[in-house]
């Protein structure tokens, strides 16, 4: 689960540093030819989008599925902890108010 939230967590980054780096390729480009033509911008803002939807790619599914993992394992989470005696709970409102058998009737009315 580290590994999932690690890569959610860092791939937006990596995107972000290769559209930096084909936008500062277009800049060199546009700089050796003196000219703004389209000819001359857009293999470096091509390549800049290409690593925008690569660190998007990797980093949407997995912090679905991290969060997916996260509810399934918060639900077992909870489903293992015991009944502290709180009253609010519905574990313990179920174990409160379960029908006692004979003896433990007859021990809890001598109480």
């Amino acid at each position: 689960m580290g590994l999932l939230a690690t890569i959610g967590a860092t791939s937006p980054f990596v995107g972000l540093f290769g559209t930096v780096w084909g936008i500062m390729n277009s800049f060199i480009g546009i700089s050796k030819s003196q000219t703004t033509n389209l000819a001359v911008v857009a293999p470096g803002i091509a390549e800049a989008l290409l690593a925008t939807a690569i660190g998007l790619v990797a980093a949407i599914p997995a912090v679905i599925i991290y969060n997916h993992f996260a509810r399934v394992t918060k639900g077992y989470h909870r489903a293992g902890q015991p009944c502290l005696g709180r009253r609010g709970d519905g574990c313990c409102r179920a174990i409160s108010t379960a029908p006692m058998s004979a003896p433990s009737a007859a021990r809890a009315a001598a109480e």
